[in-house]
């Protein structure tokens, strides 16, 4: 092993190891950290955004970093507007505010360099972290003799499989495990997309398995919609066509057996809570002050309105749970921290599809989870930011293959 230290071009010492920097293996420490059982991620994040901008020679202000700064000032005055010491609401902000820091300083300081061995340490770290995730979901099905391999038949019984006592690696909640996965696993699959211009099938297989294996109909999902897009748009008409024919094959299994289509609207069922959910939402519109009804409000405004309430802290939609917790203020800044978020990344590189591609999955994801500032969301974000540094994707020269 060799470590020396050597003077940078930004004028301070950096650490090196194996031909890595600090700074991209605290970058990577970051990605595996969100894994682990124990919340030691955000200070990670706070190392890795200190890092990142001592290496930075350069501090721009982006419009997107604008509008993220706008939708956090206010989101801060509504926390500190309600806050009376309640842990809970100040470990969420706590968690905005890290996750917010982490993503700009990730992005001024990607920006300003070489990327091309942060992309392969980035792909070591991903396979590691797809190893532990396959090695607990085995553990998890173990314990239940392997009774739900085959799939559930309902999402209690898929939530069944997540064992406290066993869990190690990931996040001990089917629907937040299964959007990691598929987040994450989109981000695997692009990789040799973008360092060599080829779609490597073993990828795909390996998490759609991870995904299956979850029990989650989220992943399932949002990899349909990206992987689905990402092979038509590069494949040729012959292609397509075997495409389409083997979707009318596989589609029944899918509906029935992994999204449960005929169990969408009971009430029992995970998408069935999220229609309730959001069915209170639009009923109960004129009841949300424009001004947001406050920070981490949904529970609060779904006990009172929804038909029934099982304790989630949003309402299962990124965009409702923002109107609904910080208004007209909130919903803006970040529906507009999206727009020249996605911007930047076109006007940068003129892959369009590439982008489409990689934002699809995110976006229906946040459309049935999250709050909007989880660590999940801002990492893939970060390394969507990682892939822009690199030239455009060439789709007419990309080849798929097993490997």
């Amino acid at each position: 092993m060799e470590v020396s230290l050597q003077h940078s071009s930004s004028t301070f010492l950096s650490l090196n190891w194996k031909g890595f920097q600090l700074a991209e293996i605290v970058f990577c420490l970051a990605l595996a950290s969100t894994c682990l059982p124990f919340k030691i991620y955000p200070f990670v994040f706070l190392i890795s955004s200190v890092i990142s901008y001592l290496e930075a020679e350069k501090k721009p202000l982006y419009p997107w970093a604008i509008c993220l700064s706008i939708f956090s000032i206010y989101a801060g005055i509504s926390f500190f507007s309600i806050y009376e010491g309640q842990l809970t609401l100040l470990a969420s902000f706590t968690k905005l505010l890290i996750n917010f820091i982490f993503l700009y300083f990730s992005a001024i300081w990607l920006s300003q360099r070489d990327n091309s061995n942060l992309l392969r340490l980035v792909d070591y770290t991903l396979h590691l972290i797809f190893l532990l995730s396959l090695v607990q979901l085995f553990l998890y099905h173990q314990a239940m003799d392997f009774q739900l391999v085959t799939g559930s038949s309902s999402s209690g019984q898929a939530s069944l499989l997540y064992d406290e006592k066993l869990f190690f690696w990931g996040l001990n909640d089917k629907n937040m495990f299964g959007a990691r996965i598929a987040l994450l696993g989109f981000i695997y699959i692009l990789i040799p997309v973008v360092s060599s211009n080829r779609i490597a099938l073993w990828r795909i297989g390996l998490i759609f398995i991870l995904a299956y294996l979850s029990l989650s109909r989220t992943p399932i999902v949002a990899l349909l919609i990206g992987c689905g897009y990402l092979l038509w748009a590069t494949s040729t008409k012959k292609y397509r066509i075997l495409i389409l024919a083997l979707l009318l094959v596989v589609s029944p299994f899918i509906l029935y057996k992994i999204i449960r289509v005929d169990q969408l609207t009971a009430s029992s069922d995970g998408m069935g809570v999220r229609l309730i959910y959001w069915k209170a939402f639009l009923e109960h519109f004129t009841e949300i002050s424009p001004w947001g009804n406050g920070f981490m409000s949904a529970p609060t405004f779904l006990s009172e309105y929804a038909e029934f309430y099982h304790g989630e802290p949003h309402i299962h939609n990124t965009f409702m749970s923002t109107y609904l917790q910080l208004g007209i203020i909130g919903f803006l800044s970040y529906a507009l921290f999206l727009v020249f978020f996605i911007k930047a990344f076109l006007h940068k590189n003129a892959s369009k599809i590439f982008w489409i591609a990689c934002f699809l999955p995110l976006i229906a994801i946040m459309c049935i989870l999250y709050n909007g500032y989880d660590n999940d969301i801002v990492m893939y974000l970060s390394i969507l930011l990682l892939f822009g540094t690199y030239n455009n994707v060439d789709f007419k020269s990309i080849k798929i293959g097993i490997k």
